[in-house]
């Protein structure tokens, strides 16, 4: 089986139905998707991933209004953010109700749920009677797709259609929150800023750490987003040279070093939101020069470069 990549959104619907799987498009990294509510469609998502059923799934809906038919007790806080970041990069943890089956939330009691900003998927989910489990549509542990050419080369031999929605907008995954104890708890920095959520929310914001076993909730395993390549944080000094100039390659923010051949820029104009959209495609162009060691610069830990960061650190960080 070789994927298709189209434009086809029934064909793309048709798949859903009959339990199969598609790479969808959306503001933040492509999707892999299936049918939210069909522990066997669930479980081909597991499969083409070679991801662990431990780590849990995002359920992707297409309005507000259906929060309530998936998940009990919707905290008002919760909703509040909902209608002023939604359709958009953020994902909400709360109890699910009995309909969403035990694997999609890897046996948790809560289910994370959001809604994509992209008009092809909002499209393909208005048609569609089940909402959508979709994770990232590439092999656990690698770097996200932006495109559904990313989506194709990973995964096209285990898929059977790929909606082809463009370049996505935000590239970097969606932000998860959830309320703990009337504190807004962040369980994985992601789209969007924590500024942002501050602008509306008034009381204490605590972020959780990361997991290696166990997550609480999708994106929290400390190990991720990984090249093939070894990987480590470059603290600006000739730590590099220990493999001459053209054995080893360097993600940087906005400047480029001298005499090092192999080097990605994330935005010269040292624009966040640029750097965030750019960071998987660095990681992957890279990862393909026959070099043996990527060195990765930190971005201003601020707005979107903490998430940034986030990632980054993760995808050095050791096995």
């Amino acid at each position: 089986m070789k994927a298709e990549i189209g434009l086809d959104l029934i064909k793309a619907k048709n798949i859903l139905e009959s339990g199969d799987l598609v790479g969808i498009p959306t503001e933040t990294v492509y999707g892999l998707a299936a049918n939210a509510l069909d522990p066997l469609a669930v479980s081909k998502i597991f499969e083409a991933k070679n991801r662990p059923k431990f780590d849990p799934l995002i359920v992707h809906l297409s309005e507000i209004e259906q929060f309530d038919l998936y998940s009990k007790n919707f905290p008002k806080e919760l909703f509040i953010i909902a209608e002023k970041f939604c359709p958009g990069p953020i994902t909400f943890l709360v109890e699910k109700k009995s309909i969403i089956p035990d694997l999609t939330t890897s046996g948790l009691e809560k289910v994370a749920l959001r809604i994509p900003n992209h008009p092809l998927t909002l499209e393909l989910l208005k048609s569609l009677d089940f909402p959508l489990a979709a994770p990232s549509a590439n092999p656990f542990g690698y770097v996200s797709p932006t495109s559904a050419q990313h989506v194709f080369d990973q995964l096209g031999e285990k898929i059977p259609y790929i909606l082809d929605g463009g370049s996505s907008k935000v590239g970097l995954e969606s932000t998860i929150i959830g309320m703990e104890n009337e504190e807004l708890v962040i369980y994985r920095k992601g789209g969007l800023a924590i500024e942002d959520l501050q602008s509306v929310f008034s009381g204490e914001i605590r972020i959780k750490d990361h997991s290696s076993s166990n997550p609480q909730a999708p994106g929290m395993l400390s190990k991720h987003y990984s090249p093939n390549k070894r990987m480590e944080l470059w603290d600006k000094t000739d730590q590099f040279r220990e493999f001459g100039n053209k054995k080893i390659g360097f993600l940087g923010f906005s400047k480029k070093l001298e005499g090092i051949e192999n080097q990605f820029i994330l935005s010269e104009k040292e624009d966040l939101n640029e750097a965030a959209f750019r960071l998987f495609e660095g990681l992957r162009y890279l990862d393909k020069l026959p070099i043996e060691k990527i060195y990765i610069e930190l971005v201003p830990e601020k707005g979107l470069g903490i998430a940034i960061n986030d990632r980054l650190r993760r995808s050095v960080a050791k096995s």
